[in-house]
């Protein structure tokens, strides 16, 4: 199968996820009740996301010209390793070495094992062909490299598993945001979504953030009453209950909306439904002490990314930092 045509699949789904048939609609549901954090407006969003940042014909094709793919590349045999915190998560990974011309076998979570594999079953109803190049499977043996994405604890394992093959493996990471106090309310708007997308469970969340001294959070708190519906969902209450209790009962001083919690903590990383934050006093020596921590994804704010754009990365926005498309073309 020629890169053309790859690309033209690709449209084919675009056009389908588009145009939320009704097919699509009963596995949204059908995923939702498997997995409780996947509401079908997350999952909505995760959906936009990839038709808007991945699956666009010109950067499609501008991606492909990056890297001089043509015809003749691939002909290896892909594992992938899938996490499951947010929808369709390891779909960058798919399209990675399905537009490289590379067979996958694919191993899904538990938790998102619905979404892909129908899309999958949709592009080999057009194209029959793909049915010897993508495959699912619970045990990953036999390929010639591995990508696997999860826990710094599941990280050791997949160290273990696939040291003797060419691999790509992600541990925990997460997003931060430094804010100045010049923001406007549109844009601590957009924090929100930084923060609360996915219930916050994605690594490019928001879950820590970093401000001047004398900080207003009123403002920051206003901003985030765009999600108190939060506080319908049951197992973001939950969360947000159990956080809210142990805050009380080791008397730690804390704010919040009535759905979401923030908390003085110096830890980058924050339970669901909490949000951590510190004051510096510095802005360019914070910045580069940022730069230099493995486990943040993406820092937002005036100094890094833009508001709003944490849950939107680009073709070329690679997981860790790692070119996936590199290594893909390097087997």
């Amino acid at each position: 199968m020629n890169l053309q045509k790859r690309i033209e699949i690709l449209q084919a789904l675009q056009k389908y996820l588009l145009n939320n048939e009704e097919d699509w609609q009963q596995i949204r549901l059908k995923s939702f009740f498997h997995n409780g954090w996947f509401t079908e407006d997350f999952i909505d969003l995760a959906v936009q996301n990839i038709c808007t940042q991945f699956l666009q014909k010109e950067k499609l094709e501008q991606w492909a010209s990056h890297y001089h793919l043509d015809d003749n590349i691939g002909g290896k045999n892909i594992g992938i390793v899938m996490a499951g915190n947010i929808p369709l998560v390891g779909f960058h990974d798919f399209l990675c070495v399905f537009i490289s011309g590379h067979k996958q076998t694919i191993k899904l979570s538990s938790k998102d094992d619905i979404l892909l594999k129908h899309l999958v079953s949709k592009m080999i109803e057009w194209e029959p062909s793909l049915a010897t190049y993508i495959s699912f499977a619970e045990m990953l043996k036999g390929c010639d490299a591995y990508i696997a994405t999860g826990s710094n604890n599941s990280a050791r394992y997949f160290d273990q598993y696939f040291a003797k093959y060419p691999n790509i493996i992600r541990r925990n990471r997460t997003a931060v945001a430094i804010l100045d106090g010049k923001e406007t309310t549109s844009e601590l708007e957009l924090l929100a979504d930084d923060v609360h997308q996915y219930f916050g469970l994605g690594c490019r969340n928001v879950t820590k953030l970093y401000v001047p001294p004398g900080y207003d959070f009123v403002p920051l708190l206003r901003a985030f009453d765009k999600y108190t519906y939060f506080a319908d969902h049951h197992k973001f209450k939950n969360n947000y209950d159990y956080q809210l209790s142990i805050a009380l009962l080791n008397n730690v001083y804390y704010m919040t909306n009535g759905s979401g919690l923030l908390l003085e903590n110096d830890a980058i990383f924050s339970a669901i439904s909490q949000l951590n934050y510190s004051f510096y006093e510095d802005e360019k020596t914070l910045l580069n002490e940022l730069k230099n921590n493995e486990d943040i994804q993406c820092i937002c704010g005036h100094a890094g990314i833009a508001f709003g754009q944490a849950q939107c990365p680009a073709l070329m926005d690679y997981a860790d930092g790692i070119d996936t498309m590199q290594f893909l073309l390097t087997l």
